[in-house]
């Protein structure tokens, strides 16, 4: 076993599944990747096995410290969006979740360029699956655009390898930097599944699309691998730094008016990214440490928060804060789920965010960063503005809508009972996830100035939170639509290609006519001269033909002579 990728597991399990009747297949689902767990918690790091092929030499399993944090959690996250996804007898998603969850963390293990690119490829493939799901026609488009972008990709990741290996001579993944034209279009590949700024708009475009149960799988793998790739091949790119500090910044505006809770969900997704760039872009073992951790917890709290809204998109049909309210009434425990999560993406003391968001404050601040530290603090505000406290009092405490529904079923609160365990598990205890990220951890979150920070951090962000309210000054949940830089390939590109398409068309036509009349000018010309009444056409007598042979031969003699 310990040869063996662990995402295989998940890959190859999902072959038999439509075979399996669903009573059994439920539980079926549930072992794979608890085996997939175990087979990563057995791998000894730096364990490696090689394939040769093409003069080239493949790692197909690559096992260090790193990459078994990531193997974890991805192991963790399919588990628990199969739980909550216990109900559902839509084979194809079934069968996608488990490839694509199994391609991210067999794309962890790989050791060489050309192995990730494989697996690159195939999340995105699979993945897109979880959106037509939906079975709309919005779903449908949006699944092609997700496709496209992410296929795009991997596309450009394929460029920058085989740039790299005619560079270098090598497909190991490694650190690989920004100095060459390969090292760029490869970060270019990364950054678009990390949702870099104005290359983001494909999650918000797509994760809300999705299915109830496919959001959840989605928030977990694809941006997260993004995260792995660039730690694994960019720590210390002083650029990311800044892309991550912006990163952190700027979707705090969009969460905060927009209407639809789970793409608020998808914006503050972004943010959160963010965070993670920044500590790979310091690249210190306490900013990677940071990134780690905080890949590890944001992959748990946000699952719990697309759970919550998932589960009242179920029960009512609707995500949107202008149609929600009230429903702490008819779903108490999805309420306070939801408020784990809440806490948990805030950074409460106490939650799994303080103990992993606060590595990556410090390690900015031990470089002397202060502007981008700063950044970080107004950026952790502002997630607590849209998240911690939107999502849970729009969807349940704000105006009463009037709805009365059931609560989740019962896998639904089981998958949320257990994420926020742990939510609460790893911020309570947060040893347990020091000790397996990739370098030692001295690193103590709960100080007096850690926690008093934090706090006051949180109570004046609530308080203006509170005030803006109060004075009607936040902006009101509003059926809306709005605007970010999709607008440009969602609308513009597509009017501008229609637009010249027009063009060229008339154009098309104007030269075709033309070409016509030029052709028919040419065919009468011909007709004219060569026809059957044409000069050209006529019989001339041999005694005729003989003359003009003696005239020439004789020209010819003439000449000659001469």
């Amino acid at each position: 076993m310990t040869s063996l990728n662990p995402g295989l597991i998940l890959i190859l399990g999902a072959i038999p599944v439509v075979l399996i009747p669903h009573a059994i297949r439920r539980f079926y689902l549930l072992v794979l990747p608890i085996v997939g767990f175990a087979v990563v918690h057995s791998l000894e790091p730096g364990t490696v096995v090689t394939y040769e092929t093409f003069g080239m030499t493949l790692e197909l399993l690559r096992v260090d410290e790193l990459s078994k944090v990531w193997g974890y959690i991805f192991n963790i996250a399919a588990f628990l969006a199969l739980l909550f996804a216990w109900h559902d007898r839509d084979t194809m998603q079934q069968v996608s979740a488990l490839i694509y969850a199994g391609a991210a963390i067999a794309a962890v293990f790989a050791g060489d360029l050309v192995t990730l690119f494989v697996y690159w490829e195939l999340t995105a493939i699979s993945s897109v699956f979880l959106i037509w799901a939906a079975r709309t026609e919005r779903a449908y488009r949006t699944g092609l655009r997700y496709l496209i972008i992410q296929v795009g990709s991997g596309v450009i990741l394929l460029s920058g390898v085989l740039l790299w290996y005619a560079d270098t001579g090598s497909i190991e993944f490694d650190h690989i930097g920004i100095e060459t034209l390969a090292g760029k279009l490869i970060l270019l590949a990364f950054g678009i599944k990390c949702a870099f700024p104005l290359l983001h708009n494909w999650l918000q475009d797509s994760y809300p699309e999705a299915t109830v149960t496919g959001t959840v799988v989605l928030s977990a793998f694809t941006t997260k691998l993004a995260v792995y790739a660039l730690a694994r091949g960019y720590a210390g790119t002083e650029s990311l730094i800044y892309i991550g500090a912006t990163m952190t910044a700027f979707p705090i505006f969009f969460a905060v008016i927009e209407n639809d809770l789970r793409r608020v969900l998808a914006y503050s997704l972004n943010n959160q990214l963010g965070f993670m760039v920044v500590g790979i872009g310091v690249g210190t073992e306490m900013a990677l440490n940071g990134t780690a951790a905080h890949a590890f917890s944001h992959i748990l709290y946000k699952a719990l928060l697309f759970m919550s809204m998932g589960a009242v998109l179920y029960r009512t049909g609707t995500c949107k804060g202008s149609e929600l309210g009230g429903l702490y009434k008819s779903m108490p425990y999805t309420t306070v789920f939801c408020m784990v999560g809440a806490a948990s993406i805030s950074a409460f003391p106490l939650f799994s965010g303080f103990i992993s968001k606060s590595m990556i404050l410090t390690a900015v601040a031990g470089e002397h960063r202060w502007f981008i530290w700063g950044t970080l603090l107004f950026a952790s505000a502002g997630v607590f503005h849209h998240s911690g406290i939107k999502i849970p009092y729009f969807a349940f405490f704000a105006h009463d809508s009037g709805r009365r529904v059931k609560e989740a079923p019962w896998n639904m609160l089981l998958a949320m009972f257990i994420t926020a365990f742990l939510c609460i598990f790893i911020g309570v205890y947060p040893q347990a996830l020091y000790d397996i990220l990739p370098y030692p951890v001295d690193f103590v979150p709960y100080t007096t100035a850690h926690v008093i920070t934090q706090l006051q951090l949180l109570m004046f962000s609530a308080l203006a939170f509170t005030v803006l309210m109060l004075y009607h000054i936040y902006p009101p949940e509003l059926k809306s639509t709005n605007l970010d830089t999709e607008w440009f390939y969602r609308r513009l590109l597509p009017r501008v290609l229609n637009r010249l398409g027009g063009w060229i068309d008339r154009a098309d036509q104007a030269i075709r006519k033309e070409s016509l009349v030029i052709i028919g000018d040419v065919i009468a010309m011909i007709e004219r001269n060569h026809g059957p009444e044409s000069a050209m056409s006529r019989t001339i007598l041999a005694g005729s033909m003989a003359l003009v042979v003696i005239t020439v031969l004789l020209l010819f003699l003439v000449v000659v002579i001469i």
